[in-house]
């Protein structure tokens, strides 16, 4: 059925040749941009560690006088050989006994002892394979009651905390990340009946603390947007 008022209505316009363009140019955009960046971040990593590593290398061991060009990346070759030589031999008796030396000499000088044991802790967080990583993502009520903030179960309270908090059950330390740099944030102590876990991964939900909440996960297929 028709009305008089249907003969008068303009038919839909076809967006025109600049729109189309446009459309185009940010599809490819959107397609170019993570490529060439991750291109771009891995090639300056590869000229960083190239520039700090290669003047240590003595001038018989590089490969560019026998190749006669420049390869970059072989300080990184240089710098896998060199780390795998030296954990090889701090796993023996006498790099052990060589390492608690030094440490003692470290020990005693006020600045330095400071920053070692520092910068140790951080290594032996972070790449230590014994050292145990983030449980779960989880959702607590942060900062205040209402608002839900995602947060990332550390492990059950102990020691000292543990023992001054109140004795209304198990307590949790909770990791809650700042957004976008999901390094930084606050470390809280809380009931563990009022953490609620999540089913999704570490890994998605710091995708989801990074994008600022536009990149939720998708139990069912992850290559597809997530459903109401």
């Amino acid at each position: 059925m028709t009305t008089p008022f249907d003969e008068n209505t303009p038919p839909a316009r076809r967006p025109g040749l600049f729109a189309r363009l446009r459309s185009s140019f940010l599809t490819g955009l959107v397609v170019i941009a993570p490529v060439g960046l991750t291109i771009w971040l891995v090639w300056t990593l590869m000229g960083w560690v190239d520039g700090v590593v290669l003047p240590l290398v003595p001038e018989q061991f590089k490969p560019e006088p026998y190749i006669g060009i420049n390869l970059r990346g072989v300080g990184i070759i240089f710098f896998l050989i060199f780390t795998i030589i030296i954990g090889w031999v701090a796993k023996g008796l006498m790099g052990r006994s060589l390492i608690r030396w030094g440490e003692s000499l470290v020990d005693r000088m006020p600045v330095v002892r400071s920053i070692y044991s520092g910068a140790k802790q951080i290594a032996e967080t972070v790449f230590a394979q014994s050292e145990r990583s983030f449980e779960k993502a989880c959702l607590i009520e942060y900062p205040r009651k209402g608002i839900w903030a995602i947060g990332f179960v550390s492990t059950q309270t102990k020691g000292e905390v543990s023992r001054r908090t109140p004795p209304d059950g198990p307590m949790m330390s909770i990791f809650v990340p700042t957004t976008p740099n999901p390094t930084s944030g606050f470390l809280l102590f809380i009931p563990k009946e009022e953490v609620i876990e999540l089913d999704m991964s570490v890994e998605d939900a710091a995708k989801l603390v990074i994008s600022a909440g536009l990149v939720y996960p998708n139990a069912k297929d992850p290559s597809q947007p997530v459903k109401d």
